[in-house]
């Protein structure tokens, strides 16, 4: 099919890109600190008895983000550095304190936990707005919308979600993933793993037969692998959001604030560029999120 086949051929030029500007990342000191500078963005001072005060009286911002999803979340094998789209939001939002952002690794399965726990103080790690989660943090509003599809080898029989049925399917233990295929191909023999990044050396060694998840996360796939396709089934829409403390009213303000900036000032459209736009075909162009946080919750109720 011929949107395959550019995806094919999109997926190349990301991986010589990406290979190009590590290169350069790696060359010099001067490139190297241009990738990690801070937002140039107004900085609010906030009271002591505040998460915001408490934030800035540390000096740094714990963020959760995933290291192993690019183009959202990864390490930088050059650098050593964390980068992608959530990073980069992770980056304002820290700037806008005044601090130094500090990423740790939250995958599907503990990212809650961290937050919960207080190891982390706000989640940006490609989180899908759910009711089920919502009873344990609260969410900013949405700052990102991505879509159901799935992976498989090129050449594959599986060109539908019925296919799946009767075939071995990896997504991310806590994903929401973990009950929508149930829903969709209840035959399929799920594999549930840690990372993202276990799914592809799975479907590499054919371990498993497709991989489903979010398109963006797939399409970092196809940019390590190319003789991986994207189906472009977009069967479900999964709108993310930054995870806050559950009942921290004043820090979700503080976030919604800043998420709200991040898209008027023109930097969401520049970092989606960066990461996502110059890779996809135009027709799977998207801007800022048309979603409220109220709608999104609705996609996925408690009950169905």
């Amino acid at each position: 099919m011929e949107s395959k086949s550019r995806w094919r051929l999109i997926a190349i030029a990301f991986a010589t890109l990406l290979l190009v500007s590590l290169g350069i990342a790696a060359c010099g000191d001067d490139d190297e600190e241009e990738t990690t500078a801070a937002p140039d963005v107004e900085v609010e001072e906030f009271g002591a008895d505040t998460t915001m005060g408490k934030i800035q009286e540390a000096g740094e911002m714990n963020i959760g983000v995933k290291f192993d999803v690019p183009p959202f979340g990864f390490n930088n094998p050059q650098t050593g550095e964390v980068e992608g789209f959530d990073v980069d939001l992770g980056r304002y939002i820290a700037a806008r304190l005044g601090v130094e952002p500090v990423f740790r690794e939250a995958n599907s399965d503990n990212r809650i936990p961290l937050l919960v726990d207080g190891t982390i103080d706000l989640i940006l790690s490609t989180m899908t707005i759910t009711e089920e989660r919502d009873l344990e943090i609260d969410f900013s509003e949405p700052y990102y919308v991505a879509n159901g599809d799935v992976l498989v080898p090129t050449g594959s029989d599986i060109q539908a979600l019925d296919d799946l049925n009767g075939n071995r399917v990896c997504t991310a233990l806590g994903s929401t993933y973990q009950e929508t295929i149930k829903e969709e191909a209840p035959d399929a023999e799920l594999r549930l793993v840690d990372l993202y990044s276990q799914c592809l050396e799975l479907i590499q060694t054919d371990a498993v037969d497709a991989v489903s998840t979010d398109n963006v996360i797939l399409t970092g796939m196809v940019i390590q692998d190319d003789t991986l396709e994207l189906l472009g089934l977009n069967y479900t829409k999964e709108p993310y959001g930054a995870g806050i403390p559950d009942g921290d009213t004043e820090f979700k303000e503080f976030v919604d604030e800043s998420i709200q900036q991040y898209i008027d000032d023109g930097t969401w459209e520049e970092n989606y560029e960066t990461w996502v736009g110059q890779y996809v075909p135009e027709e799977q162009q998207q801007g800022p999120p048309d979603i409220t946080l109220e709608e999104a919750l609705k996609l996925f109720p408690l009950e169905k």
